[in-house]
């Protein structure tokens, strides 16, 4: 499983690896083409190293190459702000 860190100002480290990412051969190539959606993003979900909830992010597929740091810590910045509104 690929996965990838990075470190947001309060200095909480997120790990954030795409759904179905663990599953290997076909069966992995069908879940992650199921989960892509019709602009072309995929599911990515984001866990903190203590304290924070877990958070959801639509990112392009190939978010681990294109999607700077400062991008996915928008992202994750963006996606707690709205869950915190929906409660």
């Amino acid at each position: 499983m690929i996965q990838r860190e990075v470190t947001d100002t309060q200095n909480t480290a997120w790990t954030c690896v795409q759904a179905y990412s663990g599953l290997e051969g076909k069966k992995g190539d069908k879940a992650a083409a199921l989960s892509e959606n019709g602009n072309g993003q995929v599911p990515v979900v984001c866990t903190p190293g203590g304290g924070a909830q877990s958070v959801r992010l639509e990112l392009p597929k190939n978010w681990l190459e294109e999607t700077t740091d400062e991008e996915l810590l928008a992202g994750i910045s963006e996606a707690q702000q709205e869950t915190k509104v929906q409660q």
